[in-house]
């Protein structure tokens, strides 16, 4: 989509005029950012690398996050 160089609170407005939910590894972020602000609700994924093999493991509880998740909610799935 070419959002690869737009961060955070950009990121964040771009992300919310087209997705439902927003997936991190950004622990951060929900510091950062006012996210309650933004009509998104963010799922961050606690994995030790950004690796396929880290985060694949993660999927059954984030599709589970997403059924309940509202917008502007924050989640943390894995560790």
């Amino acid at each position: 989509m070419g959002w690869a160089s737009i961060e955070n609170g950009a990121l964040l407005r771009l992300a919310e005029s087209g997705f439902d939910v927003f997936l991190t590894r950004d622990r951060n972020l929900e510091y950062q950012q006012n996210l309650t602000t933004f009509d998104l609700a963010v799922i961050v994924m606690v994995a030790a690398t950004n690796d396929i093999n880290d985060l694949r493991p993660l999927m059954d509880a984030v599709n589970a996050t997403i059924l309940t998740i509202k917008p502007t909610g924050v989640s943390y799935v894995g560790n």
